[in-house]
């Protein structure tokens, strides 16, 4: 299997191995796009710019899944079976991969982020090496369907399916606010 950066992906759909990384990261649930998602958006990136040594922008990521229960969903039709509400998501961050709790907590304190509740668990949490498909998608996140079709069927060609939440990787800032015409999104899902 072809390794790949973790920040990496190309615009065709691809079959590639991603390396370990190590994030700062919190837990939450509903539709993305909520007051609640950009909050624990906003709390992730103020952790993860004090323990990047005050990187500007770092890079968010999101880990989407469904609760027990669900239908089950591949790749291509993962946003459209299910109630979208009853997705179960974790924002992430890359982090040093020494990054131990204890830096994490002390982190949390010098940031001071206004988007910080004392109910959000906020941990270390680390992908292993593992196969994946994925795809660069530009512009709005309304139109992820189509490249998630495209991805669904590379993976159905190279007879892999789906194995664990599906990740998006965020590669440019935004808010609730900003155009997305322009916003470069790495849709990735690990396969077996």
């Amino acid at each position: 299997m072809k390794p790949t950066e973790h920040l990496c992906a190309a615009d065709d759909p691809e079959h590639v191995r991603t390396p370990p990384v190590t994030y700062v990261s919190v837990l939450g649930g509903g539709a993305p796009g909520t007051d609640e998602f950009y909050r624990k958006k906003s709390l992730v990136t103020d952790i993860a710019r004090e323990l990047n040594d005050a990187e500007a922008s770092p890079v968010v990521e999101i880990q989407y899944w469904y609760p027990e229960g669900s239908t089950p969903v591949e790749i291509a039709d993962f946003y459209s079976v299910n109630p979208i509400p009853s997705l179960r998501y974790r924002v992430l961050s890359k982090v040093p991969a020494a990054t131990t709790q204890t830096d994490v907590d002390t982190a949390r304190t010098r940031a001071v982020s206004a988007a910080d509740r004392t109910s959000d668990e906020i941990a270390v949490f680390s992908l292993p090496e593992q196969d994946v498909v994925q795809v660069m998608h530009h512009g709005p996140f309304a139109e992820e369907y189509a490249t998630l079709e495209r991805l669904g069927n590379h993976a159905r060609g190279r007879r892999v399916r789906r194995s664990g939440p599906h990740h998006e990787i965020h590669l440019d800032a935004f808010t609730r606010t900003t155009p997305q015409d322009t916003l470069r999104t790495i849709l990735r899902d690990p396969v077996a």
